[in-house]
């Protein structure tokens, strides 16, 4: 992996990170003095997932009405590159107190970040995220899950038995019922499938090639993960299986949203109730409670759940991790932003994360139950022994959602520029070039 500290003063890296800034005008920060505040009494918080952003100043709020603390947040909106944004406001001496990584991009900070093994909420976790060399350097403060999401009043109307379905046979027959009864449902398609590349390819990229790695497997099952960084490829006979699961989609996805749909449009139709499935994670829960509350509301609040990416027979788990931690800059604010932190992981902040958030709480003493629609789901498959792992975290930084990233393989294939095999292929190519650059 390679160190951001040894190209920070890079040309090229300087200008990339500024311009992807200023491209993401969008992003909605505090003012430039709060983001660069040092005063000892404040702390700033670079809070990546948008759909959750009022309850997240709610928990900033808590707070400071608690300590006397100020807590800013300061929102990225989905689809803006994380990554680029938190290395923008490092080269602009704006570097946020506490910042969101996922497991790859920690590799960006070797050294700069706290190590919090002596930090009591260490003991009532095994999700923090730790490194061999740094430490303790990342707090979780949520568990998602990635799945097949469902609409099981559809799924009800048309015979289907959610828990059938853990064979492609199984999956096809199910898309093909649905399909044929999409008129009297009253329903624009079987699945909301996106494979979008610029702003959504995040999704297909990380989460979706995700499932190729991971569907099935026990949590600590490194086979496919460990085949792609020896062999820059992937493997061919399980690769055609999972090929045939996304030619699938792209046959059975809404065709206004396949290629240049956006995250507002899939998780909003499927919330009104225009999906029978959805590829999108646990995660869209908190909006159908939230942003689309309305169209949610008008389409019955129906019952929703997660079936298995089952792309091969016998596959029965979702995948489930914190899908990224927060980590304290050595520069910032340490002693306030650990302090905020503790505070996130007891009593009072976990009841905004769990019941205001709809996060699936990380710390075993959390005695609050989420209130998202697929907290349930969840809950029930990892009781069951159910989940895999997020071994696609551990892929290069920008491998699936960049430009020429992984992302834009999925959307070839679903504009029918390439065959299943020439998925393949580009898949391969991608993989390759991204790991000769490590």
């Amino acid at each position: 992996m390679r160190k951001f500290c040894a190209l920070l003063f890079s040309f090229v890296l300087v200008c990339g990170a500024l311009a992807g800034c200023q491209k993401n005008s969008e992003v909605e920060t505090a003012s430039t003095e709060a983001a660069s505040e040092t005063a000892s009494g404040s702390v700033t918080l670079l809070n990546v997932k948008s759909e959750v952003n009022s309850q997240i100043e709610e928990l900033a709020a808590a707070y400071t009405k608690e300590t006397g603390i100020e807590v800013t947040v300061m929102a990225v909106p989905a689809g803006v590159d994380v990554s680029a944004t938190i290395k923008g406001y490092y080269l602009s001496d704006q570097m946020p107190d506490i910042i969101a990584c996922e497991a790859s991009g920690f590799a960006n900070w070797e050294g700069l970040l706290v190590d919090m093994s002596d930090q009591e909420w260490t003991k009532r976790t095994s999700a923090a995220y730790t490194d061999a060399t740094y430490g303790t350097i990342g707090f979780p403060y949520t568990t998602e899950a990635i799945g097949l999401a469902y609409n099981a009043d559809i799924l009800s109307k048309c015979g289907i038995d959610p828990s059938s379905i853990t064979s492609p046979d199984a999956l096809r027959n199910a898309f093909e019922t649905i399909d044929a009864k999409k008129s009297s449902l009253g329903i624009t398609a079987v699945i909301g499938y996106c494979a979008e590349p610029e702003n959504l390819g995040w999704s297909a990229g990380n989460h979706l090639f995700g499932v190729y790695i991971d569907s099935g497997l026990s949590r600590d099952d490194t086979t496919y993960l460990d085949q792609i960084a020896n062999s820059y490829q992937v493997d061919e006979a399980r690769f055609s299986d999972y090929a045939a699961m996304i030619e699938l989609f792209n046959e059975y996805s809404d065709p206004d949203l396949l290629t240049k749909g956006t995250y507002d449009q899939q998780v909003g139709n499927f919330a009104a109730g225009k999906y029978a499935f959805v590829t999108q994670g646990s995660w869209i829960g908190a909006s159908l409670v939230g942003d689309y509350a309305s169209e949610y509301q008008a389409a019955g609040s129906f019952e929703v759940g997660m079936v298995p990416y089952a792309f091969q027979s016998g596959m029965q788990t979702i995948l489930t991790s914190a899908p990224q931690w927060w980590a304290v800059a050595k520069e910032g604010n340490t002693e306030a932003a650990l302090a905020f932190l503790q505070w996130c992981s007891e009593d009072a902040g976990q009841k905004i994360l769990v019941e205001g958030a709809g996060f699936v709480s990380p710390f075993t003493d959390c005695k609050y139950v989420a209130s998202d629609p697929f907290a349930q789901t969840i809950s029930d498959y990892i009781s069951a022994d159910k989940t895999s792992n997020w071994h696609w975290m551990q892929l290069p930084e920008g491998v699936g959602n960049s430009d020429d990233g992984l992302c834009y393989c999925f959307y070839h294939f679903a504009e029918g520029d390439v065959d299943a095999n020439g998925f393949r292929k580009q898949v391969n190519s991608v993989l390759a070039d991204y790991y000769s650059r490590q």
